[in-house]
């Protein structure tokens, strides 16, 4: 599925200065799973329902269907941001949580190196190896984003 020798073969370093940039400022989508759904629910306290109407969208795909994710304010920050940070840090998304391990960061070396121009975090701190990163990919197929056929 992934090349035998990536341009992160010897691994990457990252380590997340809570800078809030991949949370702010540009439009962007925070597509969720069932399990981000569940946790984001309890969190605050919410039911399904109301949690998807107060703090969710649906958008449109490639395909037939819609994908779940989270909102954005008018300025563009996550619904879930405040001036204190993610308001549900410990329960944020996967999407959230495996950044900057995307693949459609990881697909180049040029992808990588663009996204550090923005990232404080990356190229510096822990070193995370080649399998660690895999496993971070291998997540998403492990955790689906919600879908629904388009209406």
């Amino acid at each position: 599925m992934y090349p035998k020798s990536p341009f992160y073969n010897n691994g990457l370093r990252f380590s997340c200065k809570h800078c809030s940039a991949c949370c702010r400022f540009e439009a962007g989508f925070v597509f969720l799973s069932l399990k981000d759904s569940s946790l984001l629910e309890n969190a605050l306290c919410l039911e399904n329902e109301q949690f998807l109407e107060t703090y969710c969208r649906w958008v449109p795909s490639d395909n037939k269907e819609t994908q779940l994710s989270l909102k954005e304010k008018a300025n563009f920050d996550c619904i879930l941001w405040s001036e204190e940070g993610c308001t549900v840090y410990e329960a944020r998304p996967l999407q959230c949580r495996a950044f900057p391990f995307w693949q459609s960061i990881l697909n180049s070396k040029k992808n990588w190196e663009y996204t550090a121009q923005d990232c404080p975090g990356i190229g510096h701190g822990t070193l995370h190896s080649k399998e660690i990163i895999i496993n971070w990919l291998n997540q998403r197929q492990l955790e689906p984003i919600i879908t629904r056929s388009k209406i």
